[in-house]
């Protein structure tokens, strides 16, 4: 099985604190749960790393069909709470990896790097047409130690430079791969 895996534990520093839980002008649910729903939708299940003692948006995250994994590792950055959530989805035979501030990501999208990786792919990255990269990102479980070792605030970059070799592109029409949300400014439209 695939294992959608959705990113939520930063700290929202530039935001000024539960960017997860804002809510857009475009729509009214919150940026986590529509990041979340998409990703269930299109992977067809969601495991969300957060922060310990962040209730409000666990539940939100719950909500949209997620389960939760409250790991301390968030603590320390992406790359942490990618380890740690590939360490409590051992089983998987590859990951979809979202971020939680990324919510105009179409299911389909999700649906297509789980294609990939379903038919082989080690490493798949959604790409626009003139093959900018973007997210999501999957990894097959070829690539577990790899992730499990991250630690840290990098994310997954240096996994998928090393392994670049075996990168397949999934070409997706969505402006959302690369729309994330940074600031309250970033909510307007």
């Amino acid at each position: 099985m695939i294992r959608g895996l959705l990113l939520a534990g930063g700290a929202a520093t530039r935001f000024g604190g539960a960017k997860l839980l804002a809510r857009a002008s475009d729509n009214p649910a919150p940026i986590g749960a529509r990041a979340a729903r998409s990703l269930v939708a299109g992977v067809g299940n969601a495991l969300a790393v957060v922060r310990p003692g962040d209730e409000a948006l666990a539940r939100a995250l719950r909500e949209a069909g997620c389960e939760v994994l409250e790991s301390p590792d968030s603590l320390r950055g992406l790359g942490a709470s990618l380890a740690a959530g590939v360490k409590a989805s051992r089983e998987a035979a590859g990951w979809v990896v979202a971020l939680a501030d990324m919510p105009r990501i179409l299911p389909a999208t999700h649906r297509a790097v789980t294609a990939a990786l379903g038919r082989g792919a080690k490493l798949a990255a959604a790409v626009d047409a003139s093959g900018r990269r973007g997210h999501p990102v999957g990894f097959s479980a070829d690539l577990y130690a790899d992730l499990a070792a991250l630690d840290g605030d990098e994310g997954a970059r240096s996994v998928v430079e090393l392994n670049r070799a075996w990168l397949e592109v999934v070409r997706v029409d969505d402006p959302g791969i690369f729309f994330d949300v940074d600031t309250p400014g970033d909510l307007a439209g």
